[in-house]
This record gives C-alpha cells, structure tokens and sequence, in this order.
C-alpha cells in the first residue's frame, strides 16, 4: 500500500487503469457489433476504436509524444482481445444488459479517472484535467456511435453519462490537490461506478430543452403574432386575403337577395307638373312609384 502513494506507484495504477477501461470498452464495442449483425472485421474495427478512441484524443492534445496507445505493446493486443471475446461468446439479452451496464459504469470511472492523472502528471491545470478526463471518458464511446450512426450517447437521451466523468475527475483533481492522489483514485473509481449504477436504474437524467419564455414587450408581441397567425391558419381556405374575399362575397350575396316582407321602401313620387289636369295625378292612394328594385309597387 505504501507503494501506491509514490509517484511511480500512481503511474503504475493510473496505467491499470487506462488497459482496464480499453479492455472494458473493446468488449463493449464488440457487444455492440453483434447487435449489428457484423462480420469479424466489424467486431475488430468497432472494438478499437471503442476501446482506443479516448486514449488517442486525449494524448493527441496532450502533445507529449506519440499516444501511449501506439507505443505501448499492451494497448493494442488488449483491445483485440476484448473484441474477440464478443466475437467468441454469445449471452443472452438480459445477461447482456446487466454486463453493459457494468462496463459502461466501469469505462467511464476508469478513463476519467486515468485521463485527469495524465493531465495532472503533464503540468497542466485542474481545469484542463476536467475537460481532458471526461474526453477520456467518452470519446471512444462518440467515435464508435458515429462509425455506427447512432446518436452519441453523451449527447443525451440516456441516464448521467458525461456527468459521471466530470464528478469522478473532479473527485481526482481534489485529492491530487490535497496530495492524496491514491484516495483520489479509488474514491474517482467508486463514485463513478455507485452514481452511473444508481443513476441508470433510477432514470437520472439531465433536464433537455425548457419552456421558459421571457416576459417582456418584445417576446409578448412575437407571441401575439404567432398566435393570430395560427388562428387565420386554422380557417376555412386559411392565408391572407381569405376574409376579405369572404366578406365581399357575402356582400355580393345580399344584394341580389330578395329583401325580407315588410323592408321595401318606396321611391318619393315625382313632383306634379305646374298646370297639370288635377285628375291626371295618382288616383287611390296610387303613388307611382318604384320600390327599390325597379318594380312598381301598388299598380
């Protein structure tokens, strides 16, 4: 135990760490081939890329040096092996689960956990080492959904996933601080592994997009808008110019109706001409007039 609190000892851990998450992730991208119905290659190609894809990045923006993954002869036999395992053993769907689900939990604990003590190790910051532990955490994972087109699981639509590798790197980060860089591991290991278990089986997920609206002039016009918009929309023939064409064709419509009984009105009667013989004029109450459509009204 003594030896693990040395820096050559953290090395050592943080190097079985790093082979442990590339075992776990190569079997889990084997696995995931299978689901696909891959052939041999499929399995190898999705394994190391899965079991690689992290490690590779995360050295790659370190700058020191060529990717361990390609130097050390461990990285590469070890993601092999993982893929071939899935390629050999076939169980079944629920025992599947169960052991996707641990490996995933164990993947992001372990590469989180190695990927902000390498960050630490190089001279960089605890900030640095956050972004870099969680890169390590789930960019293998990324990559292989891509290659696959599937949704990139730390994009969301699943249970605490990238989140789990901020708490577990931050948890690194602390006890490195507090020169206690052994309890940092274990403790990163743990929470990661207890948080992404609890967090998958109770449903805990980060909240998606919100409906919050600002209240202000501004976005209570843009709603009114949108409103009648919607409403003129939702009318019989919708569009602009639709009520208006309504209307008129209404007004075209009651003129050449018949009037209802009892609202004709009569015309004056013309003026009697000077000099005219009295008896020439209407006779019976007749005025001569025309109701409002032409017609001669009383005759």
């Amino acid at each position: 135990m003594a030896e693990l609190l040395t820096p050559h000892g953290v090395d050592v851990a943080t190097r079985g760490l790093d082979l442990a998450g590339v075992f776990a992730a190569a079997l889990q991208g084997g696995a995931i081939a299978r689901t696909e119905r891959l052939d041999l290659f499929g399995f190898v190609a999705v394994g190391v890329v899965s079991g690689l894809g992290g490690g590779l990045i995360r050295d790659t923006l370190l700058q020191h040096g060529t990717p361990v993954a390609l130097t050390d002869v461990f990285y590469l036999p070890t993601a092999l092996a993982g893929a071939f395992i899935a390629f050999l053993i076939h169980i079944s769907q629920e025992a599947w689960d169960r052991l996707f689900t641990a490996l995933d939990a164990a993947v992001i604990g372990f590469w989180a956990v190695a990927g902000a003590q390498k960050t630490l190790a190089a001279g960089l910051g605890w900030l640095p080492a956050l972004l870099l532990g969680t890169i390590t955490a789930v960019g293998g994972g990324a990559l292989r959904d891509m290659m696959l087109r599937r949704v990139p699981a730390v994009l969301g639509g699943n249970a605490l996933y990238a989140s789990v590798a901020v708490v577990a790197a931050a948890i690194t980060v602390v006890c490195s601080y507090a020169e206690q860089p052994t309890l940092g591991i274990v403790l990163g290991v743990t929470v990661a592994l207890v948080l992404r278990l609890t967090a998958y089986k109770r449903g805990w997920g980060l909240p998606s997009g919100l409906e919050w609206q600002p209240r202000s002039r501004l976005a209570g016009a843009l709603r009114r808008g949108r409103r009648r918009e919607s409403r003129t929309a939702e009318r019989p023939g919708g569009g602009r110019g639709s009520g208006r064409g309504a209307s008129a064709a209404r007004r075209l419509r009651f003129r050449g109706a018949r009037p209802a009984p009892g609202t004709l009105r009569r015309k004056p009667a013309p003026p009697h001409p000077p000099g005219a013989d009295a008896g020439e004029g209407p006779r019976g109450g007749d005025t001569g007039g025309d109701d409002a459509f032409g017609s001669p009204v009383g005759r």
